[in-house]
This record gives C-alpha cells, structure tokens and sequence, in this order.
C-alpha cells in the first residue's frame, strides 16, 4: 500500500476501490482486493493508438496467504479485451529449489523459468535508492542484512515467492511485442518491489493486524484524493463474510504499459497533497494517533 501510495500523484496511480475479507470455498479466508491503475500519459506510443484517451486497468487479486491469485485467464482489461494478465503466487521457506511448485499442466508448455535476486539483479538506473538496496541495508529490529554473494544459500530465516505469470494479447501484429514486454515490466515490478519489502521491514516488522487494517485505509483514503478522484467509502476490516459460492471472481490485473519499466516507479516527486497520508509504516505514529482519538 506505500508502494502503491509511492506510485501515485494527480490524474494517475492507483485507485482503491474495494479491500475486504473473502472466503473461498477451496482456499479458505482470505483478502480480496480491487483496484484501479490510471496511466494514460504512461503508455507508449503504440499502446496509446489502440486505447481510449482516459485509460486505466482494474486489478483483482485474491490473497489466501500461502497463496494468492492476481487476474482471471478468461477475461481481460475492460478497454482491451483481448489483453489479459493472470498471476499466481505461492509462498514457500526455502530458498527457490522447489520443482513444479504448482503442480499445474499450465507450465508444461512454452514457458521460461526466471530466477529474481534482490540483491545483485540489475534495476533501472532511475528507480536505484540507496536506502532501497539489500546489499547496504541492515534491519535495526531483525537483524537482517545486509546481503552478500551467496546469500540464498547461507540465509536463515529464507523465503522465496513463486510466481506462475501468463500473459495473453490476442491481437494480430502486437501480439509477441506486447506480451514480451508486459513480462519484462512484471518483472522489473516484482523486483523492485521486494527490494522494497526487505528494505521497509524495521517500518511493518511488528505490526498488528489491526494496526495494518488500519494504515491500510488511511493511506488509501490519501491516494485516491492524490490522484484527484472522489475517494469511494473504502471498507478495510477483518469480519468475516458468507462463504462464496464459487472460487475468486474474474479480471485482469494492473500491469503498467510504458516504453520502458514504468514512471510511476520512480521514487516520489515533491508535490502537495490534498490529504497526509503516513510516510512510513512507523508504529509509534500510529498509537499516538490512535490515542489522540
């Protein structure tokens, strides 16, 4: 939710719309989010001729921590119907030597297996943040890092994300272009992203759920006045809802299309904002708020 916050300013980033407990028949309790990726000025020229002036790409993800689900493989990006992204995750204690971990005939196919090292992976010169990068960042709270040569072998606590990411762009004369590079944007994403998750851990390291639930909504409340919309009556919450009669609903998650790994991921300009949302996860600025309430 920083990261999305991070990502944001006025007429673009990510809107939230929904985030509330689901309860699916097969995976259990879960979290579903649903958000809104406005980037319209984001998109290369190509994209730009084949999408409306006012772009954005809804996202629905599914989280059942150990295992979570971004998109639907049969339906798509409202604007682009025949665009569709679809992600799994799962979560294992091991340090990414695990065959087969989903255990799905979606892979026998044509595939390629990416290894992501958060540490010694090249990242964009412009997304690059000291503070950001595990090879210096040591955890004041943890312990941990910072990273060295080999540190997957030799880390103790260790766990790896697997993801099984398909992309489909059914449309004659873009498709291989669009598709390879929609991977390598999820790609970078995913990589910066967890160099950020490591390098934030001293912020969320500790938190309740409560406390989570709760910089959850406040920072969504400040994104979306950010971005310039009337920000919808966001639920955040941990009660339980009926059971689902069926398993997580359809849609195409966020990938962000520019010609290179997208602005937005940049680190934030200095800019106004309409609401303050909190700059970190830092608990004792949350307890003293809630004192003060």
């Amino acid at each position: 939710i920083k990261h999305s916050h991070q990502e944001s300013e006025k007429g673009e980033g990510v809107e939230v719309v929904k985030n509330e407990p689901h309860e699916d028949p097969v995976h259990g309790p879960g979290q579903f989010t649903e958000k809104r990726v406005h980037l319209s000025s984001k998109l290369p020229s190509w994209a730009r001729a084949v999408t409306p002036r006012i772009f954005y790409i809804t996202e629905k993800a599914w989280n059942y921590y150990p295992y979570t689900i971004t998109g639907e493989p049969r339906q798509g990006c409202s604007f682009l119907p025949k665009f569709s992204i679809y992600i799994e995750t799962k979560y294992e204690d091991n340090c990414g030597d695990s065959e087969n971990i989903f255990h799905s005939d979606k892979i026998l196919g044509d595939h390629e297996v990416s290894f992501l090292d958060i540490a010694f992976d090249e990242i964009p010169e412009r997304y690059y943040r000291s503070l950001e990068d595990p090879r210096f960042f040591s955890s004041a709270k943890t312990g941990r890092g910072p990273l060295r040569e080999g540190w997957r072998q030799h880390t103790k606590p260790i766990m790896c994300s697997y993801k099984l990411v398909s992309v489909k762009f059914e449309v004659w004369g873009l498709q291989t272009r669009v598709e390879q590079f929609v991977h390598k944007v999820i790609r970078d994403i995913l990589l910066i992203g967890h160099r950020q998750a490591f390098a934030w851990v001293d912020e969320w390291c500790g938190m309740t759920m409560e406390e989570v639930r709760r910089y959850e909504q406040e920072t969504q409340e400040a994104t979306n006045e950010l971005i310039g919309l009337v920000a919808p009556a966001i639920s955040v919450s941990e009660v339980g809802q009926p059971t689902a009669t069926h398993s997580a609903p359809a849609s195409a998650p966020s990938t962000p299309l520019s010609d290179e790994a997208p602005e937005f991921l940049a680190p934030p300009k200095t800019r106004p904002r309409k609401k303050s949302a909190p700059e970190t996860l830092t608990l004792p600025a949350l307890r003293e708020r809630a004192g003060a309430e």
